[in-house]
């Protein structure tokens, strides 16, 4: 059994296309699930790798595997003049929109590393974005039955402020969250969010009746809040 290696890669990609990212995380994806298999080959320990990507989408709706096209309200015409682009990817979940002022993180993980259980890497997840919303004085939770980060649930005024989607080959994770923290609201009336009607979306900026929030801050909080629950550390 290789050496169960918990320090994780983080990298700041700015504000970088959806495409060239998701071509990244294949890459790095690749690379981890390669070592494994050489490991399991050649009986060798060769420690695999993870990494935490932060990143800042120009406008893009991706659909998940199971997603229906019918989600997305406007056809291409009308997606391009909103300066929007649209991918179909190989992550759980419907659709979703990335956009500016929308903190998208991808933790690239072996879970072997940690623990080997989506469903807990996925309330992993969203426990992160719960703590790190209650510093701000919102009560953030999950919705039963529905993966991401809401508020008020259980009300007429129920919306969410986090989506999430996953892949996992081999025990080895790519793409992740999307929490809005200073996120145009506008570009989510043209996509029925994650396939669920009648919910609202909001953002942190809004909840808090603020022009911006430090998203910098907002990063050092969360990666906090990840350190902890996956026992992991930052290099």
């Amino acid at each position: 059994m290789p050496f169960m290696n918990k320090s994780i890669e983080l990298q700041d990609l700015g504000l970088k296309d959806y495409k060239q990212t998701w071509d990244y995380q294949e890459q790095l994806f690749k690379g981890i699930v390669d070592t494994k298999i050489k490991n399991r080959r050649e009986e060798a320990g060769f420690e695999t790798k993870n990494y935490f990507l932060f990143v800042e989408h120009p406008h893009v709706y991706t659909l998940g595997k199971s997603g229906d096209m019918s989600n997305l309200l406007v056809d291409e015409v009308q997606l391009k003049a909103k300066n929007a682009s649209f991918y179909k990817v190989n992550r759980g979940g419907d659709i979703t929109y990335h956009g500016p002022g929308q903190i998208v993180g991808y933790p690239i993980l072996d879970l072997d590393n940690f623990f080997t259980d989506i469903h807990k890497y996925l309330r992993f997840l969203e426990e992160m974005i719960i703590l790190t919303l209650a510093e701000y004085g919102l009560r953030a939770e999950r919705s039963p039955g529905e993966t991401g980060v809401w508020l008020d649930v259980g009300t007429p005024f129920a919306r969410k402020i986090c989506a999430m989607g996953v892949r996992a080959s081999r025990w080895v994770t790519m793409h992740g969250f999307a929490l809005n923290v200073n996120a145009n609201l506008g570009y989510f009336d043209l996509m029925i969010p994650c396939g669920i009607r009648g919910k609202a979306v909001t953002s942190l900026n809004v909840e808090l009746g603020k022009k911006s929030i430090d998203e910098n801050e907002l990063k050092q909080k969360l990666l906090k809040h990840f350190k902890t629950l996956f026992e992991a550390t930052f290099i």
